[in-house]
């Protein structure tokens, strides 16, 4: 099980090239199936979480306020002024800010623990963006998109609520009121949610083959500044503000990385086109592979 966790840059971007090469392998993984998956990501998520986690908020409340702050201004505005400067077409600009609003995911977390950082800040503020994203993540779409489409910010705070919240929430409860059977399963939550995101991702790429051979040359490195200086100017403000590496380095996996696999649900359920999930999908690829070059440089600094 470890080790289809440490793999999960390699799993998803074998996934996604083989969805490019043969996407009938993967875009059988659509519709409910790709609602249901993200569900179970995030109910494994709230099996990892117990209250005491959230006592890193009253131990060390800068740290968690600072990430958030950066999280939810830092990568919205990026993705905003990214979409601007490579002149991405509507449909793919609001994606970009969609999956840039988003809140961190558990690749982070997965992230986290390879990199040797402050895994239960990792946790607390993965949990904390991710109920968070239940008002932010529909308010910052309809605030940067609404000059590129008409944004359904009713349906997107809705099915937020669905396939967050509630699977969360789930997650906690068996948690506390049934421990021993959510203990049994937790081990299994990390590589079932890599399993998950790599399906995820390979559908949607599969289903855009075409799309993003032709014309997604721009989008890709739109995605990749996204990332890079998320990861970038998360590191080096919480470096200059904290003065502290190791959480620093935390800081800066949650705010480079988001739940790519919640922007896909959220451009599937509230878009007609199937261009604007694409982003997400693509996002998830790359800040998978720019999380294990970040966990090489410093895995053993900090």
């Amino acid at each position: 099980m470890n080790k289809i966790t440490a793999a999960f840059p390699w799993i998803v971007s074998i996934s996604t090239f083989l969805s490019l090469v043969y996407p009938s392998l993967f875009i059988w993984f659509q519709g409910p199936l790709i609602t249901l998956g993200l569900a179970g990501i995030m109910l494994g998520m709230g099996l990892t979480l117990k209250g005491e986690d959230f006592l890193q908020i009253i131990k060390n409340p800068k740290w968690v306020f600072l990430g958030l702050l950066l999280q939810f201004m830092v990568m919205p505005l990026l993705g905003w002024s990214l979409a601007k400067v490579f002149q991405l077409p509507p449909l793919f600009a609001v994606g970009m800010i969609l999956v840039a609003s988003c809140p961190g995911g558990t690749a982070s977390n997965v992230i986290a623990y390879l990199a040797k950082a402050e895994i239960a800040l990792s946790v607390t503020m993965t949990a904390c963006s991710t109920l968070a994203a239940v008002f932010m993540t529909p308010f910052l779409t309809l605030q940067l998109s609404g000059s590129y489409l008409e944004i359904p910010a009713e349906g997107l705070f809705f099915s937020t609520l669905k396939v967050v919240l509630l699977p969360v929430g789930l997650g906690v409860v068996m948690n506390k009121y049934i421990p021993k059977a959510a203990s049994k399963l937790v081990p299994y939550a990390p590589p079932i949610a890599v399993i998950l995101i790599s399906l995820i991702v390979a559908s949607i790429v599969g289903q855009g083959k075409e799309i993003i051979l032709s014309s997604g040359l721009r989008l890709i490195l739109g995605l990749i500044c996204l990332h890079f200086f998320g990861f970038a100017i998360g590191f080096l403000i919480s470096l200059g503000i904290l003065k502290n590496w190791k959480v620093a380095k935390t800081i800066s996996i949650e705010v480079g990385m988001q739940n790519s696999g919640l922007g896909v649900v959220l451009a599937r359920e509230n878009f007609s086109s199937p261009l604007v999930a694409i982003p997400a999908a693509i996002s998830s690829l790359i800040h998978s592979l720019l999380g294990s070059f970040f966990v090489r440089i410093f895995k053993n600094k900090g």
